[in-house]
């Protein structure tokens, strides 16, 4: 990630990656929460020394897996009373139902798009060492599609893109609809043609695609200055 990163800060942003425990990185296995505490704990960091790093605004991105911490961590602000820090959040292609065994008929692009870059066999499998009991398949915060209005209402401004060909599209657009519904500022993006997180990894193969991503999350951290 350290192109990406590099790539959003030319656009003037001042970007922080965290280097987040989860259950089968370098750091070890550690399960839900662990990860989800790492980001959280960054983020108030952040908000704590913003006049140092020169920050006026935080806004919350990741993909994928970060997609699901950027939208679990915004909603944990909410629920511990610190939401007031975060101005924004940026969730592309985020990996948030953990239904990936079941393929419920509300989420078709898990099947109609299996194995275009991801295949459900792996994506469920990657859920247990996630939630190893399994008790948290429909708490919220491991799983932000599971989030009720009530949960939602209340959240600063959200952009959530998604990929036209990427098992996660329903779901993730299933979060932008629900975010509607909860009265949040919310802008839906789907980029046609990629396969999951094409958008930020194939620079070499589609940089036009690649380059308007990056406009877009900087157009949109930038449209949040006061």
């Amino acid at each position: 990630y350290s192109r990406w990163r590099s790539e959003l800060a030319s656009t003037g942003l001042v970007v922080v990656g965290v280097e987040f425990r989860n259950a089968a990185g370098a750091l070890g296995n550690h399960p839900f929460p662990a990860g989800l505490h790492d980001c959280a704990d960054a983020a108030q960091w952040v908000a704590a020394n913003r006049n140092n790093l020169g920050i006026s605004n935080l806004i919350m991105s990741g993909e994928s897996g970060g997609g699901n911490l950027s939208l679990a961590t915004t909603m944990l602000a909410k629920k511990e009373g610190w939401l007031a820090e975060i101005s924004g959040v940026y969730a592309q292609c985020p990996y948030i139902s953990g239904l990936y065994a079941t393929k419920p008929e509300e989420l078709p692009s898990l099947v109609e798009n299996d194995a275009y870059f991801l295949d459900m066999n792996t994506m469920s499998a990657m859920v247990k060492p996630y939630d190893p009991t399994g008790e948290n398949a429909t708490n919220p915060l491991a799983w932000p599609y599971h989030a009720s209005l009530e949960e939602l209402s209340g959240l600063p401004p959200h952009v959530i893109s998604v990929n036209e060909l990427d098992p996660l599209r329903d779901e993730g657009l299933a979060h932008y609809r629900k975010l509607l519904q909860a009265g949040v500022s919310t802008v839906g993006r789907t980029v046609h043609g990629t396969c999951h997180a094409a958008d930020c990894s194939f620079v070499s193969v589609i940089p036009d695609v690649y380059h308007a991503t990056v406009r877009d999350i900087s157009s949109f951290a930038h449209s949040l200055i006061k």
